[in-house]
């Protein structure tokens, strides 16, 4: 009886398949003999359809395939019901030798290295997951274009030389979008526009008004009053995107509130963080191997006993950009435990590996959280309990905004994720 395992070299209108047969007593050796079969499909629905077809008559047990662009996802989606062992390797890890490369030799070292063990696989959650990670990501990518269009109207307006952004903190704020909406109207004397600001403003409205004196022309209005159409759909995409994330993640709300208790997090991260790691984190059998995941724990360089770097890996990149921003809220928490940490390690390593040594520590917890279901406790000093209660408060706000059911109660001690974890 033969073990037979189809390795795919995909690409963006072909994939080469190869089923290799091996002994199945042997199907565990590194050296063991192999017999392959070669065929080409196309990448349409019909090939596709055939291609199902063809591994299932020769009764292909795994699968293994190259992470290719975004060209693995259909290949994926059509297989994903039939096989049980899907794998997902990245492209690195099977590299030829130089001037030794072919397609249909690509898929043979594929299998080959498969069942030696020395593939580097990639984590596919499961469907329901993909899709949170299809909102979360979407509205990330929405975030940045909203960013983008920050820095294009504060451009506009030092050309059309008004100052705006030098006095007021939030461009786009309440007083930003009043200003800005007017002066795209043709409004253009400044003191008027001054007068749009709120009162909270830390300038006065003296220097607002003169920050306002600029020499706006008919095209730089008209630029702007697009800009500004454009930001109002990109909020409103970006609700919109929130509020199906909250819905989706519903079923899940113990886990977002959990999570979102602890320094640093949010409504929105914490969402961010459950679409890519799951509910409880199952893929991860511990801490440090989800910390190694995410690329936030210190490398290893080792050569004769010394260790020549502890340069962190790369990681997922999406978990690390929420991490490293959790990590540099967390330390502007008075009296946190994260604060604590971020101090004692700062004189001694600098600004930067201080806030990767936090996101470290963040990695460990969120696993622990997710995994294990517990809490968050503060472990530092004992803070203002008006300061915590109005953490609590804005944190419960923000939750029920996205249509959580949220009741502010005091947590059993006995349920405590340690901090340092």
């Amino acid at each position: 009886m033969s073990y037979k395992i189809a390795a795919i070299d995909i690409h963006k209108r072909v994939l080469m398949v190869v089923v290799a047969s091996v002994a199945e007593e042997v199907a565990d050796a590194t050296g063991a003999a192999m017999e392959f079969e070669c065929r080409r499909f196309g990448t349409g629905a019909q090939e596709r359809n055939h291609l199902v077809s063809w591994l299932q008559q020769h009764q292909v047990r795994e699968v293994v395939m190259e992470s290719t662009a975004q060209y693995w996802k259909p290949v994926w989606l059509d297989l994903e019901p039939h096989f049980e062992k899907l794998h997902l390797a990245q492209a690195q890890s099977n590299r030829a030798p130089k001037g030794r490369k072919n397609d249909f030799r690509d898929a043979k070292r594929l299998a080959r290295r498969l069942l030696a063990g020395e593939l580097m696989l990639s984590f596919v959650p499961e469907p329901e997951q993909r899709t949170w990670r299809l909102m979360t990501r979407g509205r990330l990518q929405l975030v940045r274009e909203r960013v983008r269009l920050q820095s294009q109207v504060e451009s506009l307006l030092e050309e059309a030389r008004i100052k705006l952004s030098s006095v007021i903190s939030d461009l786009l704020g309440v007083s930003g979008r009043r200003i800005l909406e007017a002066l795209s109207q043709g409004q253009t004397d400044a003191v008027k526009l001054a007068e749009l600001g709120d009162e909270r403003l830390q300038c006065t409205k003296e220097q607002l008004a003169d920050a306002l004196r600029g020499a706006p022309e008919a095209g730089h209005l008209e630029l702007l009053k697009l800009h500004l159409e454009r930001l109002k759909l990109l909020d409103e995409q970006i609700d919109r995107l929130s509020q199906m994330s909250a819905t989706a993640l519903k079923t899940y709300q113990d886990a977002v509130v959990r999570l979102a208790a602890v320094p640093g997090f949010g409504a929105e991260s914490s969402q961010q963080m459950i679409a890519e790691v799951g509910v409880d984190a199952e893929a991860f059998n511990s801490a440090g191997e989800f910390a190694s995941w995410t690329g936030t724990c210190p490398g290893s360089d080792v050569s004769a006993e010394e260790n020549h770097s502890s340069r962190c890996p790369k990681g997922n990149r999406y978990v690390r950009r929420i991490l490293s921003e959790a990590a540099h809220a967390a330390v502007k928490k008075k009296g946190s435990h994260f604060q604590n940490v971020f101090r004692r390690f700062l004189p001694k390593l600098g600004y930067n590996a201080a806030i990767w040594v936090v996101a470290h520590r963040l990695a460990r917890l969120t696993w622990k959280i997710l995994h294990d279901g517990v809490s968050y406790i503060e472990q530092g000093e004992e803070t203002n309990p008006r300061a915590k209660k109005r953490r609590a408060q804005k944190l419960a706000k923000a939750l029920r905004n996205l249509g959580y059911t949220v009741t502010l109660t005091e947590i059993n001690p006995g349920t405590v994720a340690n901090a340092s974890a």
